[in-house]
């Protein structure tokens, strides 16, 4: 593998090498069989600086306006466009295009790092959302895609608008949500909270409800429900889709800050989902599966927030017993016909390749329980925190050639075929990836793990953070040293 070992040269940060120490009471988890010792040569924090390194340099053009627009939501080690694609030629915040959130993930880590040029790219990405006509300001409506070769808008991945997800347009609601709670007093939080609150409405009113009580898979543009998948076949998920979650993710979210109250609706649909037993469907457009990894991940967080907002404890224990702990199944204790599968989690029975945007969001599901018990569960506490690291050291070991890319996910089985491996192996990492998801979205649970989890302390040259294990993740010289 050509493996990318280069250090992102940050001024002042400098990233050091640790031997890992063990605290009182601690035992040494390598004796666990889903483990992955951090890598001291290339610690999961440079993950996420080269894979953000990847994105800004590798991936952006200026728009008409001025404002940074992606080349491309799937391109090549290179930052090549492959147009031959779906995804190949279509930008904006839609699901793998994931322009918002891309651009939340590089303003938040930029902060942390002291980057304000990062926040400024960032910030020109989220205006080019909203000068660019995504959002419909006015109705709540947001588009995911434009086509970079023609200009035009469409509603979904496949360059049509005769349907959408509503459950990815709420995520990109959702996105604005927690990305204006980082701006404090710039004009465009306020922007972005309206626009969330406007979205969320508009779900509510035209979103045709299903016999099951959940939500539809997919809908017309008016809100209709759409039976159909992507291809034109019957799609047997069109309401057990776990797509469905972002929406109580927004609704809660708006209710939380007191934005709107969405409380009935929310008791109302977690109880059609527990009545369900939980609705795990492909979340991802282009599969089909009852089980697939991400909607367990995102089931917990969503469960999670929702027990909060309406204190109930029910909630919270149906997330952890049959939500978190139903990510089990998809981990990968071994590593897999030659490949560093070890610590990562396949996607579905149906579609075996580790993804890594959905990996991390397993590892931030884990990295939220990890806080949520740390009180009064250490010991699981523990164990969830090393679930998380685990799967973000595992990923770390994907990136490859010269310029931070990451891929987008690793085909240990062959399923999506040799032609679209990294050097043509028969089992291996795929050679392309979607610059503001599957490449970056391991920024998110790094941020959060550097925020609430990891040990900060004033080391000999400067600050530094550690993990649980001791294993310096990160070292931020101080200035003048």
């Amino acid at each position: 593998m050509n493996k990318m070992r280069q250090r992102f040269e940050l001024g002042v940060i400098v990233l050091l090498l640790s031997r890992p120490f063990l605290g009182p009471g601690e035992t040494d988890s390598r004796g666990r069989s889903f483990y992955v010792p951090e890598n001291p040569s290339y610690p999961i924090t440079t993950s996420v600086l080269d894979s953000i390194r990847f994105t800004l340099e590798k991936t952006l053009q200026s728009d008409k306006s001025g404002h940074l627009v992606s080349i491309s939501s799937f391109v090549d080690p290179e930052g090549q466009v492959m147009g031959w694609h779906d995804l190949g030629n279509l930008e904006g915040p839609g699901w793998a295009a994931n322009a918002v959130g891309g651009a939340y993930e590089i303003y938040t880590f930029g902060g942390f790092m002291e980057r304000g040029d990062w926040q400024e790219k960032s910030l020109s990405i989220l205006d080019h959302v909203f000068e660019g006509g995504f959002v419909e300001e006015a109705t709540g409506f947001i588009r995911g895609y434009r086509e970079t070769t023609t200009g035009k808008f469409c509603l979904n991945y496949k360059h049509r608008s005769d349907w959408f997800c509503p459950g990815s347009m709420a995520k990109i609601a959702f996105q604005l949500l927690i990305f204006s709670d980082e701006l404090g007093t710039d004009p465009r939080a306020k922007r972005m909270r309206k626009a969330a609150v406007r979205c969320a409405a508009w779900i509510d009113k035209h979103v045709e409800s299903v016999p099951n009580g959940w939500f539809p898979r997919r809908t017309t543009p008016t809100g209709q429900v759409y039976r159909k998948s992507p291809e034109g076949g019957d799609d047997p998920f069109w309401q057990t889709s776990a797509d469905g979650l972002f929406i109580l993710q927004l609704q809660a979210g708006l209710t939380e800050r007191g934005l709107a109250d969405y409380s009935g609706s929310l008791k109302e649909k977690v109880a059609a989902f527990v009545r369900a037993n939980g609705i795990f469907g492909s979340i991802n457009h282009d599969t089909y599966d009852p089980h697939e990894n991400v909607a367990y991940s995102v089931a917990f967080r969503t469960l999670l927030a929702i027990g909060r907002v309406l204190k109930d404890e029910s909630i919270r224990t149906f997330a952890y017993e049959k939500c978190l702990s139903g990510l089990d199944q998809f981990k990968m204790h071994e590593d897999r016909n030659g490949v560093a599968t070890k610590g990562l989690l396949y996607m579905e029975k149906s579609w075996d390749t580790a993804y890594l945007w959905e990996n991390a969001e397993a590892a931030l599901a884990f990295f939220e329980a990890g806080l949520d018990t740390r009180r009064t569960d250490p010991a699981k506490s523990r164990e969830y925190e090393i679930d998380g690291l685990v799967i973000l050291r595992a990923i770390a070991k994907h990136h490859y050639g010269p310029h931070g890319f990451l891929t987008e996910g690793v085909d240990w089985n062959n399923h999506v075929g040799q032609q679209h491996h990294i050097d043509q192996a028969q089992y291996g990492a795929i050679r392309y990836t979607e610059p503001f998801l599957n490449n970056q979205h391991i920024g998110e649970p790094t941020l959060y793990y550097l925020r609430h989890l990891a040990r900060c302390s004033m080391g000999p040259t400067g600050k530094e953070w550690r993990d649980i294990e001791g294993n310096v993740i990160l070292q931020v010289a101080q200035r003048g040293r």
